[in-house]
């Protein structure tokens, strides 16, 4: 089970560092909550702040993916530096990031993710 999520966050990642929607879209349920530092929002404002460029990923380098479980939620901590541009300037942040996914009908969705910047 804790390859599936790995998997599933993986294709949520991959799909985020290139601001594909539809992409983040498939790994979510329709109800996912995110919560980071520019906006707390719901999956379609979420979305549209991507698909208008107001986050413009960069690079993404994951250091490392921990997952526990609990019956049919499950959680993944994603150490990762986030690069995107912010009015035009790249900028580079390190975050744990929660990622929250429960079973819903034989298949993982994300319900949660949320943003944990860490001070070095």
């Amino acid at each position: 089970m804790k390859d599936k999520i790995i998997e599933q966050s993986q294709i949520f990642w991959k799909a985020l560092e290139r601001a594909d929607s539809e992409g983040m879209r498939l790994v979510s349920d329709p109800g996912c909550w995110f919560v980071h530092i520019g906006m707390s929002c719901g999956l379609d404002e979420e979305m549209e702040a991507f698909d208008k460029k107001l986050f413009q990923p960069v690079k993404i380098e994951i250091h490392g993916q921990e997952v526990r479980e609990w019956g049919d939620t499950a959680i993944c901590m994603t150490d990762v530096d986030y690069s995107l541009l912010l009015d035009g300037e790249e900028t580079t942040h390190h975050f744990m990031v929660t990622e929250v996914y429960q079973n819903r009908g034989g298949g993982w969705k994300l319900i949660q993710f949320t943003f944990t910047a860490l001070v070095n």
